[in-house]
């Protein structure tokens, strides 16, 4: 039995550039052009910052569709129906169906907040007390423990594996492949990461807020233009 307090995220593919940004968005002005002239001369210009942060700022967002990104994803099952949720990616995840799911479970650690405060929309959360933390800290561990007990018993009785993982819980780790473009990520991490100056705040849960960030810095490495832009206009997704 493994307990984990974390998330994994890695990008295992990608075709995502700022030049694709510019490829796509002069077709509308120049005409049919190459992936390579528009790329031509690695150093940014201060004309290409200037036309992305236009795009950006005026909400066209089509160019910004022009390129992928896949990430591995590990993290607990209420995660993913978050993700899933955003109806503008692609995803495939483990199946409990074909496979035996493993014995990892995720359990909070000290430093997630524990008390909600506020209404629906403007929620604030605070540290819980080291009482609160025991109670969540024992109380998660012994019902996963439980559970795939439950599991194991039904498995060993034949029991086909879509029957038995009925009586797992929502803290065991599933895995996935996630693919979208950069636009469809910029309405992502909108909704699921919290962020000072943003034009309309969101309170994501902070186990998906986990993921956000570890996708943002990855995109924002192959991005770096698009992903100041984002930022510099209110992180609205164009």
């Amino acid at each position: 039995m493994e307990f984990r307090s974390d998330v994994t995220v890695e990008l295992v593919r990608s075709s995502a550039a700022d030049a694709d940004v510019l490829f796509a968005a002069r077709v509308s002005t120049q005409g049919e052009q190459t992936l390579d002239a528009a790329a031509a001369g690695t150093e940014a210009t201060s004309r290409d910052r200037g036309l992305i942060n236009y795009l950006m700022r005026d909400r066209h967002g089509s160019p910004f569709e022009h390129n992928s990104l896949t990430f591995y994803v590990q993290a607990p099952i209420f995660v993913f129906r978050e993700f899933m949720r955003h109806r503008m990616a692609s995803y495939n995840e483990e199946s409990g169906r074909y496979r035996e799911l493993r014995p990892v479970f995720y359990v909070p650690a000290r430093e997630r907040n524990l008390n909600q405060v506020g209404k629906p929309g403007a929620y604030e959360f605070h540290p819980g007390t080291d009482e609160q933390f025991a109670v969540v800290d024992e109380t998660t561990r012994a019902a996963s423990i439980q559970a795939f007990e439950a599991y194991q018993r039904m498995l060993s009785a034949g029991v086909a594996r879509e029957v038995a993982r009925i009586v797992l819980p929502l803290n065991i780790y599933s895995s996935m492949y996630v693919t979208m473009n950069a636009r469809a990520l910029m309405n992502f991490l909108s909704l699921r990461t919290k962020v000072e100056g943003t034009h309309f705040p969101s309170f994501p849960q902070r186990e998906i807020e986990m993921c956000a960030e570890k996708m943002e810095t990855a995109w924002r490495e192959l991005m770096p233009l698009t992903h100041a832009a984002f930022n510099a206009n209110g992180r609205v997704a164009p």
